[in-house]
């Protein structure tokens, strides 16, 4: 891809987050039917997931499923440490809103759509929450760690998957590390497949993942102290 076209779609896939989280005046309830209604007219099956790093690749979706919602994922992954510990922050879970991305991707040149989706993704971890809470960008569903510790995924009537882990590798090297471009790293590609409690959903990829990722030391500190790093990711629900 050359320097121009980077450059090109780089300010397109700015411009719709701008466009979205600034259509504050038009209600949600219009973007979220609008997306209903592209999901019936136009069907997600041209789109493929990534899943590849560039060295080593997730496994494929199993066959027979559906592609059932390519959402983008925004929120935090969260961690903690013991006091005065120089170890590495233990993960504790993730914590993310998932907004639904078939209401952009109607608005996306059809030849560059999965890429100008993924600058999206990039930019989006360094937009402050609250900002895209309250925009006109539907928000499909949440994503979060059950009582048990299950990573949960609920997209109302779309479906629930509750996940366990069926494979991951490394973000690539080019990945964004964080907000504005600044952090420890962008967190690691998963295939999750579904647990009990799943109802409609089967498995769901987390890829082109942006920030998320904790310090190499927790260096010190408080007992029992939390960290909440930014993050966003694109997640690919299959049923």
């Amino acid at each position: 891809m050359t320097p121009l076209r980077s450059s090109f779609l780089a300010i397109v896939a700015l411009l719709c987050i701008v466009c979205f989280t600034e259509a504050r005046s038009i209600p949600r309830s219009n973007f979220q039917l609008e997306s209903r209604n592209n999901n019936k007219s136009s069907s997600l099956s041209k789109y493929q997931v990534p899943l590849s790093n560039g060295s080593a690749s997730l496994p494929s979706p199993t066959a027979g499923l559906t592609l059932k919602a390519i959402t983008l994922g925004r929120g935090t992954q969260n961690y903690t440490c013991k006091a005065n510990s120089t170890a590495a922050p233990t993960a504790i879970g993730a914590k993310a809103d998932l907004l639904d991305a078939s209401a952009i991707l109607p608005f996306l040149p059809p030849a560059a759509s999965l890429v100008i989706l993924n600058l999206i993704t990039e930019y989006l971890v360094s937009f402050d929450l609250p900002v895209i809470e309250t925009s006109a960008i539907p928000i499909l569903g949440h994503h979060y760690f059950d009582a048990a510790g299950v990573p949960t995924f609920d997209l109302g009537a779309t479906g629930l998957l509750k996940a366990k882990k069926l494979a991951n590798i490394a973000a690539p090297a080019t990945a964004c590390k964080g907000a504005n471009g600044k952090g420890d790293g962008a967190v690691d590609w998963l295939a999750l497949t579904d647990a009990p409690g799943s109802v409609g959903l089967k498995e769901v990829y987390r890829v082109e993942t942006a920030g998320g990722k904790a310090p190499a030391s927790c260096g010190g500190g408080p007992a029992d102290r939390h960290i909440e790093v930014q993050y966003s990711a694109q997640y690919w629900f299959f049923g």
